[in-house]
């Protein structure tokens, strides 16, 4: 016996095959995203390590800044004490030149004459004198003239006054030490 469905049948459709370039270009849109995926994360951990290289060496230098500035205030202390060093060392060997200069001054002190005052700046010397004659005033020029220690004797004013019983020349000098 033959039996006939009448029932329409449904036939299956065949599917049809997905489009090569589809599938490439879905593919190439993986890697793509991989790759950049893949870019960002490397930039990222290499921004990540430059700024904490950054932060290092900032650090560092901060820390160089303060030893530079502990080794100038070191030199600084350094000059100090050795321009100190050397005043006394220069103190050292001239503390008898005062000695010499109030001892030659004295030696070549003519009678009738006295010292009033003394100034004496570096090698420069200024004497208040008084004295009862100008020949007095004349014999002390000569003799600091041809002392052996003084340069450039100069006799600034001689002024005669009169005091109660006679009259005096009062005088200034001026004369340089030699070297």
């Amino acid at each position: 016996m033959i039996k006939v469905n009448l029932l329409p049948t449904r036939k299956k459709k065949k599917q049809k095959p997905v489009p090569t370039f589809l599938i490439y270009t879905i593919l190439l849109t993986i890697v793509t995203g991989l790759v950049i995926a893949y870019l960002a994360y490397f930039y990222s951990s290499r921004l990540s390590d430059r700024e904490a290289k950054v932060r290092e060496n900032d650090r560092k230098i901060a820390e160089l800044k303060e030893k530079i500035k502990a080794v100038e205030d070191f030199e600084r202390l350094n000059k100090t004490f050795q321009q100190r060093k050397d005043i006394i060392e220069e103190l050292g060997r001239n503390k008898s030149m005062p000695v010499k200069i109030l001892d030659e001054i004295s030696a070549q002190l003519p009678v009738g004459v006295w010292l009033t005052a003394m100034d004496v700046k570096g090698s420069d010397i200024n004497l208040g004198c008084t004295a009862f004659s100008n020949t007095d005033v004349v014999n002390y020029v000569n003799n600091l003239k041809n002392s052996k220690l003084f340069t450039e004797v100069y006799l600034q004013e001689s002024i005669q006054s009169k005091t109660k019983e006679a009259s005096v020349y009062t005088f200034r000098l001026t004369f340089k030490v030699k070297s």
